[in-house]
């Protein structure tokens, strides 16, 4: 584990990741990702979770192949993206150039009361990514930021994992529409899919 105290704000942090985001595709994870990501802005190239905990990642990997010429980001909390480690082996295979995977890590559980998770006993996401053959690195500050937002641009050499590191702190819920159908229409209208 870092030995630097998180010391980023996760709605100020998710807000200058989207920012001027362009043609970015966008999947949240559950819980305070959604609240973040749609604080930061609601968008219809937005897609939110609001089930199939540890999923968020692999989802983004099949838009990712199913859309190579965009750019997909999943933006996930740690809890969240600890349910989902064997999806980085499946990525990792995948290869996917067009896939970036931000974890916002608080080290604690935040919808179930704020236990302290397995990143805040030492487990480190980005080094679970990087065994698995995922590039990785850890934000702890604002230019570490800057280089995860500006890889939100480009596609890479293969898939990027960020994870932010911020404080443990619930922040005031800013919530997404639930409707899942909604959702899933206003997306692939955003790609110039029809409903379904």
């Amino acid at each position: 584990m870092s030995a630097m105290t998180p010391m980023l704000d996760r709605r100020q942090a998710v807000a200058a990741l989207l920012e001027d985001r362009d043609g970015l595709l966008v999947v949240t994870g559950l819980g305070s990702p959604s609240y973040d990501v749609h604080a930061a802005g609601d968008h219809d190239g937005n897609y939110y979770l609001w089930g199939a905990m540890g999923a968020a990642a692999l989802i983004g990997l099949g838009l990712a192949q199913a859309r190579p010429e965009l750019i997909v980001a999943v933006i996930t909390g740690d809890g969240e993206q600890l349910m989902g480690l064997g999806g980085l082996a499946t990525i990792a295979v995948a290869r996917p150039k067009n896939l970036v995977v931000i974890v916002i890590d608080n080290g604690h559980f935040g919808e179930t009361g704020m236990q302290r998770s397995h990143t805040g006993q030492g487990l480190e996401i980005a080094k679970v990514a990087e065994a698995c053959g995922i590039e990785a690195r850890i934000v702890e500050s604002r230019a570490g930021l800057e280089e995860a937002r500006a890889s939100l641009r480009r596609k890479g050499k293969g898939p990027r994992l960020y994870v932010v590191k911020v404080k443990a702190e619930n922040q005031p819920r800013s919530l997404p529409p639930r409707d899942a159908v909604h959702l899933k229409n206003r997306f692939r209208a955003h790609l110039g899919l029809g409903p379904t």
